[in-house]
């Protein structure tokens, strides 16, 4: 398209932080350590975790750049950067999470197909943009609706990226005309990242920010938008990120048979210990993050020390100096908490930590009980080893 190309082959990708856990190189998928992750409530860009399918996208000329609105509306068009700037600018905080997060503790159990994520493949930022509800209001669809006049009630979105799994087509994805057009879902149109312009491992010149859902459906290098009858038939809404149960394996799965997953559920990492930590006898301090999505909140954190027959409560923080209260009108509903522990260590033991959102969702005990073919979705209790030797901390 007119301003932005996508490359087709690696060799003019963007610089990295050399502190990144590399899980593949082309295309680029990278996670920050863990210990960095919780350093501080908005995540630095240089430390968000990177996720493409494919060469990342270069933009020649600015001005030139587009994005088409076509499909089930009266008027198609094509919107220039600066008439999304024209719009009111909106500043939402985010949390978004890779569907695989976790991955590499459900691929213990059996083998999964994915990428290697440790516990690090998401990042809380500050995205700055235009609410794609006023950018479709513009376009004559009036803020909550669930259908144009046409017949329109999805909205997908493609992407400038080129994918092997779309034969080299370009990654999309679809969200309901009814969340696209709720102002109070906060669907961005992001030409920002934590007060910056957006670098190009995270989508400059232009992304979609889809707060409290799978990052699959934040797509990065916006080239149109397109208003559908369905769902995206792209093959990451349709064969790929679904959760199937632990029976279903490659010879037996049915695609169809499942629908599109959104909303991620309930989660939490400890983020302060490695799997197994050498520890000194004596306070430990449990840090990490809880985060659910839908835009509920955290109710409880806790920690167990005795493979979950007693519990302590954690400590949740939000903004630094500020006490933070679930679902309350002084927190960011789609951000990540963070919290923290300090428990008395005298012998070697596992450090559960588990969290409860504001619906009374809980975390499943076992990985085993949502093992899928994928390793999607790991919301089990998050364990570490603790055994006593010498360490720092």
């Amino acid at each position: 398209m007119p301003g932005i190309r996508g490359p087709s082959e690696y060799s003019q990708e963007p610089s990295r932080d050399p502190c990144l856990k590399v899980n593949a190189k082309e295309p680029f998928n990278a996670e920050p350590p863990r210990s960095a992750l919780v350093s501080s409530y908005v995540t630095p860009v240089h430390l968000f975790y990177k996720r493409n399918h494919g060469p990342i996208p270069i933009v020649d000329h600015i001005e030139s750049y587009s994005v088409s609105v076509t499909g089930l509306i009266d008027n198609p068009t094509k919107l220039f950067i600066k008439d999304i700037r024209s719009l009111p600018k909106y500043n939402v905080t985010a949390t978004l999470q890779c569907a695989g997060n976790r991955r590499t503790a459900m691929s213990k159990v059996r083998n999964v197909r994915g990428v290697g994520w440790d516990v690090s493949a998401l990042g809380n930022a500050v995205w700055g943009g235009a609410k794609l509800a006023d950018v479709l209001e513009l376009l004559g669809i009036p803020k909550l609706t669930s259908s144009t006049v046409l017949g329109g009630r999805h909205v997908e979105f493609v992407s400038v990226d080129r994918c092997k799994e779309e034969n080299g087509g370009p990654y999309k994805a679809s969200i309901p005309l009814s969340q696209a057009t709720n102002p109070d879902a906060d669907v961005l149109l992001a030409y920002e990242m934590n007060g910056e312009i957006l670098n190009r491992d995270h989508g400059f010149p232009l992304r979609v920010v889809v707060p409290g859902v799978i990052g699959a459906r934040s797509v990065k290098w916006l080239d149109s938008i397109n208003i559908l009858a369905e769902e995206c038939q792209g093959f990451f809404m349709q064969k790929d990120y679904k959760m199937f149960p632990p029976s279903v394996n490659w010879d037996n799965i049915d695609w169809s048979s499942r629908r599109p997953q959104m909303d991620f559920p309930v989660q939490s990492a400890i983020c302060s210990l490695e799997d197994v930590q050498m520890v000194k006898p004596g306070k430990v301090s449990i840090k990490g993050y809880a985060v659910s999505g839908g835009g509920r909140g955290i109710e409880r954190v806790d920690i167990s020390m005795d493979g979950g027959k007693s519990w302590v409560e954690a400590s949740r923080t939000q903004k630094p100096g500020e006490h933070y209260i679930s679902e309350h009108n002084s927190s960011d509903k789609w951000a990540w908490v963070l919290f923290e522990a300090t428990v008395d260590v005298s012998q070697s033991t596992e450090v559960i930590a588990k969290a409860v959102d504001s619906a009374a969702n809980v975390q499943p005990e076992n990985v085993e009980s949502v093992w899928n073919l994928r390793g999607v979705l790991n919301t089990s209790w998050h364990r570490v080893l603790l055994r006593l030797g010498h360490s720092n901390l």
